[in-house]
């Protein structure tokens, strides 16, 4: 077991860093970290104070969304002079939901070593607490920010059997909720976990139909960054509609009336017509509000 670190010249090393509490960082990346040359960072300001509280000094560059095409050639340079440089973002591991997958691909691509420093990763964390007994999920991370975007994808992913990673910021925590509320339907279990490592750590496990009215209860709750996560549609014992009899209705009331849709879903699915005219009227209402939207 390799337990010292050397640094190879001319190598790019993927960091993962702390996501929220400043000592959630192994001691091979602090080694890392000291010993490149350069480290390139989403945010410069948040990499500094990182480096401050555990002593180190190091020269940054930024590398951030909207710089990472461009950042690619002045990085190559650097690796091309023996330079090994490190990749940072502001929390977490690199590239995932975060800067870095378009610099990685390139610098490969022109044949530099790139190698994983392994590190904290919200999403990981969230379901290490969730009690959520399973051993396959999707990590989806952010959905989009428009609501019928954001429908349509949802929708995508209903009948996956699957527990559901998201991301999520504070101002769309409970537009996104409703949304998953409507098509994903009440009865799956939801983990909402919010500023994991931080002061103001929560984690809440509830039954989606009740998560709306939980964050509420506390405007506290809106704050911070969110990790969601969702039952998978395997999951769900209770009373109500199968996802076979959901997607048939859905399509059905692309071509028919409401109540012909309705009375023929049944037909088909042998399903309660009661439940489908329910989920008929919630369908009906939410294409609506995307063709207003």
């Amino acid at each position: 077991m390799q337990t010292s670190s050397k640094i190879l010249p001319g190598t790019l090393y993927i960091v993962g860093t702390p996501i929220g509490n400043l000592r959630d960082i192994s001691l091979r990346a602090l080694e890392t970290l000291g010993m490149v040359g350069m480290i390139a960072a989403e945010d410069t300001r948040v990499t500094a104070r990182l480096l401050e509280y555990h002593s180190l000094s190091k020269k940054l560059i930024p590398l951030h969304r909207h710089n990472e095409a461009a950042t690619v050639k002045k990085i190559s340079s650097t690796l091309s002079q023996g330079i090994s440089i490190a990749l940072v973002t502001d929390a977490g591991t690199p590239g995932i939901s975060d800067p870095g997958g378009l610099l990685v691909n390139r610098i490969r691509q022109l044949g530099y070593d790139v190698v994983p420093i392994p590190g904290p990763n919200a999403a990981v964390s969230a379901l290490s607490a969730a009690g959520i007994v399973t051993s396959q999920f999707l990590f989806y991370g952010f959905l989009p920010a428009s609501g019928q975007a954001r429908r349509r994808e949802l929708r995508n992913l209903v009948s996956l059997p699957y527990t559901l990673v998201f991301y999520e910021a504070p101002h769309r925590i409970l537009d996104s909720i409703r949304d998953m509320l409507e098509i994903l339907g009440g009865r799956r279990e939801i983990t909402i976990a919010r500023e994991l490592t931080k002061l103001f750590e929560t984690i809440h496990v509830c039954a989606l139909v009740d998560a709306i009215a939980w964050i509420e209860e506390d405007p506290n709750r809106q704050r911070g960054e969110f990790v969601l996560l969702l039952t998978g549609s395997d999951t769900l014992s209770q009373p109500g509609l199968s996802d076979q009899a959901q997607q048939t209705l859905s399509k059905l009331l692309e071509v028919l009336p409401l109540a012909k849709a309705v009375r023929l879903a049944a037909d088909l699915t042998g399903e309660s017509r009661s439940l489908l005219y329910e989920r008929a009227l919630s369908l009906k209402k939410g294409w609506a509000e995307e063709k207003n939207s």
